[in-house]
């Protein structure tokens, strides 16, 4: 009875990828006319798939223009629109061109599943008219979006605070900040909200409380060294924002020293986020592999998804000092059966000066042993070079930084961590670097002096580029 086990469980595994193959041929049947459409016409251009006709009750329309002038365009996959329902989060590749300028790729999001757009359409509905159905333009000119008209000068901490995690715990200077760098206005550069128009005061307030992560990325641009991505504009639902390269998890597997200099940015980010000369800490409450992406040319990484980070001023919590304000707040380990889970108090954050979620977040869901995503555990740093887990400081220093052995072990550990793969860093990129002379050097002997005076060395890999038609000076 054992031994056919094995031969059944194939069966069916043969038959489930049959069914599979035959649904999507099928689906492919039914939707051969959907499909040619969708090659052949730029459902960006359409006011009703961006949700353009449901402004003000929108992210914005900078992009407006761009979009109905057919400039941003899906790429292949992006046009099928039966595909959709694997892509739960809203998030398409597109091509934007310039005249002058040529195309590049840009990264479209609706800032939500369908299902959380429909929810807010329903919480706006109910709000103005008690149903879940209405008008959704007459409705938005019923709720708090327009209660803050033109008679109110500045968008104070009392009337956003709690509305999502960038505004949890608010200081006039955040909100000064967002407001004067909002960029789905003209205007821009004012932090009067008397300077907005209705909708725009409108669209920037829905986007507060919906998802607020354009914000984060206008507040704190990548322009200015925040290590975000570029936003770009918006056009009813949809955001555009520049792409930035592959996600962090397609570097899991890479070379070791490509990972070391991977966990060096990611623990310089988590600095930077925490301790900046603008006296904002800006935590992290959903990190994960998804959340990063990395350039491809300089090898750079980027936060991608901002929505959940939680901005507290620093200089308001020295000024209001609340109770233990002063002491140093540790981030509590706690084990738990989801992947990139994390355990914090948003409370604690905003009221606390010195903190360190952001070195616990990324060691633990990123770095350590502890990281686990997609039933993978190991983190970034899994499988070090033989010499270096014989040494054991590594490993030592990632468990301090997670699940730490000595109070406030870890602000130590995670300063000795960077330091750490700082110096990992620079000697792969000295090894790396200290072949580059022989070859210059080659190649300048085998540039200058004949044939008869060359090394053999350089006669030989002159030998393997006889066929280079580059190539003057044969031997």
């Amino acid at each position: 009875m054992l031994r056919f086990l094995p031969l059944k469980l194939g069966r069916l595994y043969r038959c489930l990828k049959l069914l599979l193959v035959v649904g999507l041929f099928v689906i492919l049947l039914m939707n051969t006319h959907n499909l040619f459409a969708s090659f052949q016409k730029n459902e960006l251009t359409d006011r009703r798939f961006i949700n353009l006709n449901k402004c003000p009750a929108c992210f914005g329309t900078s992009w407006c223009r761009k979009f109905m002038n057919g400039q941003v365009s899906f790429e292949t996959w992006g046009r099928l629109r039966f595909l959709d329902v694997f892509n739960v989060k809203n998030v398409y590749f597109a091509q934007y061109g310039e005249p002058r300028e040529g195309t590049r790729r840009v990264v479209l999001k609706r800032l939500g599943s369908n299902q959380e757009l429909a929810d807010i359409d329903q919480k706006i509905c109910k709000r103005a008219t008690g149903r879940p159905r209405c008008d959704l333009i007459q409705a938005m000119y019923k709720t708090e979006f327009a209660r803050i008209n033109g008679d109110v000068r500045l968008l104070t901490p009392e009337v956003v605070e709690g509305w999502s995690d960038l505004v949890h715990c608010p200081s006039q200077r955040l909100l000064d900040r967002v407001v004067r760098r909002y960029a789905e206005t003209k205007d821009s550069g004012s932090f009067l909200l008397k300077n907005l128009k209705d909708t725009e005061r409108m669209q920037l307030l829905m986007t507060l409380a919906f998802n607020p992560e354009p914000l984060v990325l206008q507040s704190f641009p990548s322009d200015e060294g925040w290590p975000f991505a570029k936003y770009l504009g918006a056009c009813g639902r949809v955001v555009a924002v520049n792409y930035v390269g592959e996600e962090l998890w397609s570097f899991y597997n890479a070379p070791w020293e490509k990972r070391v200099d991977l966990a060096r940015q990611l623990m310089d980010i988590a600095e930077q986020l925490t301790n900046n000369d603008f006296e904002f800490a800006l935590y992290l409450l959903d990190v994960s592999f998804d959340n990063f992406a990395v350039g491809p040319r300089d090898g750079k990484v980027i936060i991608v998804d901002a929505e959940n980070v939680l901005v507290a001023d620093k200089r308001l919590i020295k000024q209001n000092k609340p109770e233990n304000y002063d002491v140093w707040y540790e981030s509590r380990f706690e084990e738990c059966d989801r992947e990139a889970c994390l355990s914090f108090s948003k409370d604690s954050l905003c009221s606390r000066v010195t903190v360190d979620h952001n070195y616990y977040a990324v060691c633990q869901n990123l770095l350590s042993r502890y990281a686990t995503w997609r039933g993978t555990t190991g983190g970034l740093l899994h499988d070090p070079p033989a010499h270096i887990a014989k040494d054991g400081q590594l490993e030592a220093l990632l468990d301090e930084c997670t699940k730490p052995k000595k109070r406030f072990g870890r602000f130590q550990a995670a300063k000795e961590l960077r330091e750490y793969l700082t110096q990992l860093a620079a000697s792969s990129s000295s090894l790396v670097s200290a072949r580059l002379p022989r070859s210059r050097f080659l190649y300048m002997m085998s540039s200058i002096l004949p044939c008869s005076l060359q090394p053999a060395s350089v006669r030989k890999s002159r030998f393997r580029e006889r066929r280079n038609p580059i190539s003057k000076q044969l031997c």
